[in-house]
């Protein structure tokens, strides 16, 4: 059951592009199309949910079907952290250190349960469960730390983007250069690129007066999805290289 894609540079670069079409998008349906936090949250978990299912009934990777499923727990992370800050008035630092104690849970019972956090060993259905879960969660918990960084700190959108892309650096860095634990770094970098694609979604969102490019919700959502489209239409492709002919 290895129903993971391989961990390269092309994995990070749809990632970043899902997580960032999860902001723009999470924001069209709660935001622009004026659905609101709960409601939005609702659907998009429902999304979620069924393209779960799928997903743990195949048997092998299918790239449109996985990264349908990281796309539905990246725009749910969205409305989810917008509904627990704004609506319930947690605030980003509480959100964020809520959902912070709720990862720290489920990596926890995960490593009880399996013995290693590591993605190339998820080869079973209830390592396949922790391991949305926690991607779920850590999208969830990107959103309410990029906004933090947006709104709170000081730094602003580009500013925020700007320093989860350096952070991103050093853990590439570390990666090359250090023998700190690969699993570590992964779920290091993998919660980093949510904040950093819900920052630069803000980028790419506000208006110009707020220091954004002013796309849009609606034009990034469509410029993202495009790409995605694209990226995911080429690993189909690399896929099909890869299978012995019949």
């Amino acid at each position: 059951m290895k129903k993971i894609p391989e961990l390269t540079l092309m994995f990070w670069i749809m990632k970043i592009c899902a997580t960032t079409l999860g902001e723009t998008a999470g924001d069209l349906l709660s935001m622009t199309m004026n659905v609101g936090y709960a409601k939005s949250s609702l659907v998009l978990l429902a999304f979620f949910l069924v393209t779960l299912v799928t997903q743990i009934a195949v048997r092998r990777y299918h790239p449109p079907l996985y990264w349908a499923v990281i796309l539905s727990t990246s725009t749910a992370g969205t409305t989810i952290s917008d509904f627990m800050d704004r609506t319930l008035g947690l605030g980003y630092a509480a959100g964020s250190l809520s959902l912070i104690t709720i990862l720290g849970v489920i990596f926890a019972v995960w490593r009880a349960s399996e013995k290693s956090l590591a993605v190339d060993q998820v080869t079973t259905r209830r390592a396949e469960i922790f391991y949305w879960s926690a991607i779920l969660v850590s999208n969830t918990l990107g959103t309410a730390f990029g906004d933090f960084l947006a709104d709170s700190s000081g730094l602003g959108f580009a500013g925020g983007a700007a320093l989860v892309g350096g952070l991103l650096f050093v853990v590439v860095l570390a990666t090359r250069f250090t023998r700190l634990s690969r699993v570590l770094l992964f779920w290091v970098a993998f919660v980093l690129t949510r904040p950093f694609g819900a920052t630069m979604g803000d980028v790419l969102t506000k208006s110009h007066e707020r220091g954004g490019l002013g796309f849009g919700t609606m034009g990034s959502s469509a410029i993202l999805g495009g790409v995605l489209v694209v990226l995911i239409a080429y690993a189909v492709y690399q896929q099909s290289k890869l299978r012995p002919a019949a």
